[in-house]
């Protein structure tokens, strides 16, 4: 309605641009056929909404309008750019394309799914698929998506503006693949999927622990490509990340302090998710063609189905942990491994594990496996090296609450040695 306040268009504005800018961008790269442009079209949209909002009121469908006013930002900037630069063919051509082909604003359908795919194709680089997916469909920085890869945010650069040329200069399909070809680029989907997931449960960086809006983004996608295509890889993805999500409300304190697992009120586990996570996974292991995403899917729901922390099957978890070992070698799933072998056998049992993966040089930049060290330490009674992990892990951490945790852990380290 007209007549608002800037200050509280601008807090709309700022709303929608969160919970919508993904989906209108994903639109607007499909409408216009070039990733670059979309952005810029994208911002030029929510600058003029601040404005017009305030004067003419919000729109009925907002999101309609706003892919409305990025396209015809678009063309008039490709208009401006055909007057300085008619020798080039590319450029009037891809204006006269979209000067022919008229939107009509009732086609908003949500290409994010459409993208992903687009992003994940086999002719781009394995190491740029994961990263322009990531920044395209959630909007991470370079800084976050790095800190996901344990590599250089320039690195991170390079590979999604390289990506992006290859997508233009290849005329790579904006689409969603036929079914033949749905298998062999799942795995890549699949990984996207899970990475976005991982970045809401547990952020990689900032004041939160956790981000909604992205694993209800992961979850939802997880749904639609079950719909798509309902192979065992995807209904142990789904399962995972519903398992996943239905503690996520238990993870933190009234303060904001992070809770282990085994430290959790499993009342505030939600329980329709967590029936949900455990039914997919049985019909994804009784198919016979799961993997690592099936078998980690069936380790969550073994702790979803333990009445309490001391009841876990801890021999069990050590047992699918093992498997998932033979088929996906990982130092990230030996840790894991470690972690409950130390539940099952005892604190040195996972110590001697973790010392073996850091001896190779592994994860050496990786925070958890020193939290793990530093803990298993604390246990066994040696002090010094418990703190010099703890040290270790804070040094490498940027999420607020794990940072809280780990000085709290030093502290009590501290206190009880003295």
């Amino acid at each position: 309605m007209p007549g608002q306040s800037g200050e509280a268009v601008q807090v709309l504005v700022a709303r929608v641009y969160r919970e919508q800018s993904r989906r209108i961008l994903a639109t607007l790269i499909r409408l216009l056929g070039d990733f670059d442009l979309a952005e810029e079209a994208l911002h030029e949209a929510f600058f003029v909404a601040v404005e017009r909002w305030q004067k003419d009121g919000v729109p009925d469908n907002p999101r309609a309008w706003l892919v409305s006013v990025g396209r015809f930002k678009a063309i008039d900037a490709l208009r401006r750019r055909a007057r300085f630069a008619a020798s080039q063919a590319a450029l009037v051509s891809q204006l006269e394309h979209l000067e022919q082909h008229d939107w009509d604003g009732e086609d908003v359908q949500d290409d994010r799914l459409r993208l992903i795919f687009t992003c994940c194709h086999p002719a781009l680089a394995a190491d740029a698929q994961v990263p322009l997916t990531l920044r395209e469909i959630c909007d991470l920085s370079t800084e976050e998506i790095a800190r996901a890869f344990l590599v250089s945010p320039a690195t991170i650069a390079q590979r999604i503006v390289r990506a992006k040329a290859k997508i233009r200069d290849a005329g790579i399909p904006y689409q969603v693949p036929t079914l033949d070809e749905l298998p062999e680029r799942l795995d890549s989907v699949l990984r996207v999927i899970y990475l976005v997931f991982n970045e809401g449960y547990s952020a990689s960086m900032g004041a939160e622990l956790t981000r909604e809006d992205l694993t209800r983004e992961a979850i939802r996608l997880g749904r639609l490509l079950l719909e798509l295509l309902p192979e065992a890889e995807v209904l142990g993805l789904l399962a995972l990340m519903l398992l996943h999500e239905s503690r996520r409300g238990a993870r933190l304190s009234s303060t904001g302090e992070l809770i282990l697992l085994d430290e959790q009120d499993r009342s505030l586990w939600q329980r329709a998710l967590m029936d949900e996570g455990c039914a997919l996974v049985e019909r994804g292991l009784r198919s016979g063609r799961g993997g690592a995403y099936c078998l980690q899917a069936a380790i969550a729901a073994v702790h979803a189905e333990a009445p309490s922390a001391e009841q876990t099957d801890w021999p069990q978890i050590v047992g699918l942990y093992e498997v998932l070992l033979r088929l996906q070698p990982s130092p990230v799933i030996e840790l894991n491994r470690a972690v409950a072998l130390a539940k099952r056998d005892g604190p040195a049992a996972g110590l001697e594990q973790v010392e073996a993966i850091l001896q190779r040089g592994d994860l050496q930049d990786y925070h958890l496996i020193h939290a793990a060290r530093a803990d298993f330490c604390r246990q066994l009674g040696r002090v010094e090296a418990a703190r010099e992990s703890y040290q270790r892990a804070l040094a490498l951490t940027r999420q607020a609450p794990e940072r809280r945790f780990l000085e709290a852990r030093l502290a009590q380290l501290v206190s009880s040695s003295a």
